[in-house]
This record gives C-alpha cells, structure tokens and sequence, in this order.
C-alpha cells in the first residue's frame, strides 16, 4: 500500500490485488484496475529483483517455493519496524488513514476480503511489528494450504538472518519504491 501514490482508488486496487485473480477486463474501475495492476507488477519485479532473490536464498532450501512468500512476509516486518525511514507519516496514523479509504471503497471489494478487512487493520499488520505475529501469519497461511507444507514455525528463519534479510530489504526497498513511482507515472499499468 506505500507504494501506491495519492490516488485513492489506486491504493484500494494495490490493497486487494492478493484477493483478486484472473482476468480484470471490466470487473472494477479503471483507477482500481489500475492499483490491482500496479500489485502484479510489483510482485512480478519482487520475485525477479537481485536482492529478493538473495533473500530467498539465505532461507533453509526446505521451504522450497514457499521461501518467496516468506520474503514477502519478512520485508513487511522489516517495512513495520523500520517504518520511519520510510514514510514521514507515523504508522498508527498511516493505517487509520488508510483504512478509512478502503472503507469508503468497501462495495469494490472482494466479499473475502469484506469479511477479513477488520482483522487485517485490527490485528494482522499492528501484528507485523513484532515476530510472533509473522509467526501467527505464517501459521494461518499454512492452515489455508491444502497440502502439507513448512510454513508454520518459519519465523524462525526471519530470526536466524535477520541481518542478512534487513541488509537485503534496505537495498531493496528503494529499487521497488522507484519502479512503483515509474510504473504510476508511466500511466500504462
């Protein structure tokens, strides 16, 4: 969601763009296809970005190809607890903000994401901060996996190259910052 600019609209399609899948063609409007679009290809140039990939591989190679959403969890602990050095907006008043406008938006949404939308303001990001709530994350992605899987227990490894992943993410952070900054200024997403 920081990385979504001032439109509101685009922020709301950057926010569910994990709840949505498929084909946009007319299903939302053209400002939150956009912020769905601008999710995809920041997800797209995460997994292929030097400093993701480094990250991925400081995990132990038995999380397999669960390492990337690891990652992804990983930075955004990061991303919380170093959240000062990258917003001038305090956090607390970031997601209140934030969470009135995906509120003003709610009829956009999708049902699922309706139904998770208090929990995820209310607990899961507050949770972010803090390594038992990746753990907790990390435990419900692993529940709504239909197969077995490792995740569950894998803040261990966030703990284990901490430094390595803080090193890696601070490096990455203003590569995927510009490329977000150019993708919406480019108005071709």
């Amino acid at each position: 969601m920081l990385l979504s600019g001032d439109d509101e609209q685009i922020l709301v399609g950057n926010f569910m763009g994990d709840f949505v899948k498929g084909p946009l063609a007319e299903r939302f409007p053209v400002r939150i296809r956009k912020g769905i679009t601008l999710h995809r290809s920041i997800d797209s140039f995460a997994s292929r970005a030097d400093l993701f990939q480094q990250s991925r591989r400081r995990l132990d190679s038995d999380y397999g190809l669960y390492r990337g959403v690891m990652i992804d969890l990983f930075y955004d602990h990061i991303l919380v607890t170093e959240w000062n050095d990258w917003s001038n907006e305090p956090l607390d008043n970031y997601l209140v903000r934030t969470r009135e406008i995906i509120t003003r938006h709610h009829v956009e949404l999708p049902e699922r994401l309706q139904i998770f939308l208090p929990s995820i303001f209310e607990e899961l990001l507050p949770s972010y901060g803090q390594v038992s709530g990746i753990g907790l994350a990390l435990e419900r992605m692993s529940r709504r996996v239909a197969r077995p899987n490792p995740l569950a227990g894998g803040e261990a490894e966030l703990v284990r190259h901490f430094d390595g992943l803080r090193s890696d993410f601070r490096g990455f952070m203003p590569l995927i910052r510009r490329f977000a900054e150019e993708t919406l200024a480019d108005d071709v997403v």
